[in-house]
């Protein structure tokens, strides 16, 4: 397989995530969001994802695309733990969980969002920061809502396998303290982390251990 990745991106990340869990060995290809004016946007990779976002994944000559439907695709085609509970309570929460994150908190605090913001708009460095922080504190509020309505006892997000919420829920983290938040209301958050933290899978996915990493 081969990844279409950026080291920081956010969708990246979680899919990177998520092959180390499966232990599915894959190629890195960089992509680089900034460099040339987004690398995204060249031809070339437009041809492999129409809509200039990474990752991308290339199984064998087919190309798949987002994050979330790309990790359920490796659920179902690939050997490894399963990245879903076996039973549809737990997996419509674990939806809810993933898709509370990459569907309406990632979005609004996403690069090419924050360069319109500031380059199209016209609006400061600091609107644009304070842009960023608020979407991210109402995202952050709302997965420890919801991770404490779990019961908060288990050492992942749903229980104690990790699942693509966990995949999700790091990298959500990792921006937030990279942007300066203030973990401290988000108890349940901060906890689930730091022991995902500690397991080789999402330790080896970190921004910091990718070859394109800066």
């Amino acid at each position: 397989m081969k990844l279409y990745t950026y080291f920081r991106s956010s969708a990246s990340y979680r899919l990177r995530i998520a092959l180390n869990l499966k232990g599915i060995a894959y190629d890195s290809i960089p992509v680089h969001l900034l460099r040339s004016g987004g690398e995204q946007l060249l031809p070339a990779y437009r041809t492999i994802n129409p809509a200039a976002l990474v990752p991308s994944l290339d199984d064998g000559g087919v190309i798949l695309t987002q994050s979330l439907a790309i990790m359920e695709y490796l659920d179902e085609t690939q050997a490894g733990p399963s990245l879903l509970p076996s039973d549809a309570l737990g997996r419509a929460t674990v939806r809810a969980l993933a898709m509370l994150i990459a569907g309406d908190t990632h979005p609004l605090t996403n690069l090419r969002v924050l360069k319109y913001i500031k380059h199209e708009l016209g609006l400061s460095e600091e609107v644009k920061l304070e842009w960023y922080r608020h979407w991210m504190r109402e995202g952050l509020a709302s997965v420890e809502a919801l991770l404490a309505r779990e019961g908060g006892d288990g050492l992942f997000c749903h229980g104690n396998a990790a699942t693509i919420a966990d995949c999700c829920l790091v990298p959500l983290a990792y921006n937030a303290e990279r942007f300066e938040i203030d973990m401290a209301p988000y108890p349940h958050v901060v906890r689930i982390v730091a022991h995902c933290n500690s397991l080789p899978a999402f330790a080896a996915a970190h921004p910091s251990q990718q070859p394109d990493a800066e």
